[in-house]
């Protein structure tokens, strides 16, 4: 009788299909062991990471004092992890007074020289983690580090770069983001360069006014949109020179900015932005006007209401329907427009403040208004085509008749 290894490759077809069921059950059993032995080493990992942490915690006091060297810990990769994540998480949530305990930290146990190394020296992913890490760190010695990243060939470094000076926080991170862009030498998505703008800027927001005042264009816009959101007071001339800036999107920017700014002074220029050729600067007037304590506004709005564009209409009955005057004052100004699209967003937005039968019960109680018969016979016809009409308002369109 011959040996198997004569006769199994005799069997043809029914060989190779032996050999293909055995060849999976090898390769399943290979997958089965690395699963299982992935899952116990992470266990391992992630138990012994929290036996560390738990006792750098306790020790965490005399960490941050000093009293423990930065060699105890610092030659150790996993408490060197963990340590600067504390640092960095206390970093991001801790006020001016905390900060400079937590950054001395990191400036004596050389985490951010390692960190500002990284940034320089690594490529890839690992740059961009540095990058990031130095930019929560809040340091000011992370700027010059970061500045370089920016002109990465790496699109991906860029972004991080400008994420990292973003989170700095500070005036001193955006000068350098508002040199190259102003330049046109940064390339990276608006809106990323816009977020870090804000966090640079948002306690010194004059800092932008010498480069708007320079810029054009596309430049011109982003920056005048960082303006109007970080706007204060004091920025009221430089604002009045924008509202009347040749490009729309600056003029927006303007008009958003001067709801901050004292009503006396806002409150004749946001009048001409309310009638601007571009809808969405006069929508952008409509919204700044509602937050003005201002008597004249009222008259503003209405014109507003009376808008060709229906975003400009909405947002102006809005306002009226929320403002602390007579609602049925503004209703009989509203139906004495004759426009028939105001007065339905007005009752709309009466209907959903709440504040509808109030106002049509007392339009219905006003006997000696110069409001005529067809005005009143309008706001009842909308009225019971749209909403419930009370009988007041019935009654007082049959008194006039």
């Amino acid at each position: 009788m011959g040996s198997a290894s004569s006769w199994l490759p005799n069997l043809g077809l029914a060989w190779l299909v032996a050999r293909a069921i055995l060849s999976s059950l090898l390769g399943i059993l290979l997958l089965v062991g690395f699963i299982v032995f992935r899952r116990w080493y992470r266990g391992r990992h992630f138990n012994r990471l929290s036996r560390r942490t738990v006792a750098l915690r306790e020790q965490w006091p005399e960490i941050l004092a000093g009293k423990i060297p930065g060699s105890a810990w610092r030659l150790n990769v996993l408490d060197c992890q963990i340590v600067e994540d504390i640092l960095l998480d206390n970093i991001e949530v801790s006020d001016k007074n905390q900060l400079p305990t937590f950054l001395a930290c990191l400036r004596n146990s050389g985490l951010l020289d390692l960190r500002i190394r990284q940034a320089r020296s690594s490529e890839g992913w690992q740059k961009r983690l540095a990058l990031l890490a130095l930019g929560r760190t809040r340091a000011p010695e992370a700027v010059p580090a970061l500045v370089e990243a920016l002109e990465s060939p790496s699109e991906e470094t860029r972004v991080a770069a400008v994420r990292g000076l973003g989170r700095i926080s500070s005036p001193q991170a955006a000068f350098p983001l508002l040199d190259l862009f102003a330049a046109e030498q940064l390339h990276v998505p608006e809106h990323t360069l816009k977020n870090a703008l804000l966090n640079c800027c948002r306690e010194t927001p004059e800092v932008l006014v010498p480069y708007l005042d320079h810029a054009s264009g596309r430049t011109r816009e982003l920056i005048a949109r960082v303006l109007g959101e970080l706007a204060n007071p004091s920025l009221g001339e430089e604002l009045l020179i924008l509202a009347a800036d040749p490009l729309p999107e600056v003029r927006a920017s303007a008009a958003r900015a001067l709801a901050k700014v004292q009503p006396e002074i806002s409150f004749p220029v946001l009048s001409t932005l309310a009638a601007d050729a571009e809808w969405f600067v006069r929508l952008r007037a409509v919204i700044a006007m509602s937050s003005l304590d201002h008597s004249g506004k009222i008259y503003v709005l209405l014109r507003a209401l009376c808008d060709l564009n229906r975003h400009v209409r909405q947002r102006a009955a809005w306002t009226l329907a929320r403002t602390h005057q007579g609602k049925e004052e503004i209703l009989e100004k509203v139906a004495a427009t004759q426009d028939n699209y105001a007065l339905q967003a007005f009752l709309s937005e009466l209907e959903r403040c709440g504040s509808l039968d109030a106002a049509l019960d007392g339009l219905g109680n006003i006997a000696d208004r110069a409001l005529g018969a067809a005005d009143l016979e309008n706001v009842a016809a909308l009225v019971r085509d749209h909403f419930a009409a009370p009988a007041k308002v019935t009654a007082a369109v049959a008194g006039k008749r």
